[in-house]
């Protein structure tokens, strides 16, 4: 057996410490992605993500955040989607959750 094959394996170590919130100071701190799903109804509903890239907190979905929808068209999904994002962004730069 050469020396190779006998060496531990690395450790490695994740921090432990959360990053501190950092709020948004203007729109460019946050990333809005929003799109649609077929719904179960042949429908279509919007899905969306919201981050603040100032320290990577996801807004949006969380726990028990309503369904956007369900509408006729895709773009009508994306559309009410999008406004959504907009509506938490601005919310979070109005007062931000920390």
């Amino acid at each position: 057996m050469d020396n190779n094959s006998l060496r531990r394996p690395k450790l490695v170590f994740f921090p432990t410490k959360c990053p501190e919130p950092t709020p948004g100071r203007s729109a460019d701190d946050y990333r809005v992605y929003a799109s649609y799903r077929p719904g179960t109804t042949g429908r279509f509903v919007g899905t969306l993500k919201v981050v603040r890239v100032t320290d990577g907190r996801l807004l949006f979905p969380f726990d028990g955040a309503e369904e956007i929808g369900p509408f006729e068209t895709k773009e009508a999904a994306r559309g009410a989607a999008s406004r959504r994002g907009t509506e938490i962004v601005e919310a979070d730069l109005h007062s931000p959750e920390l």
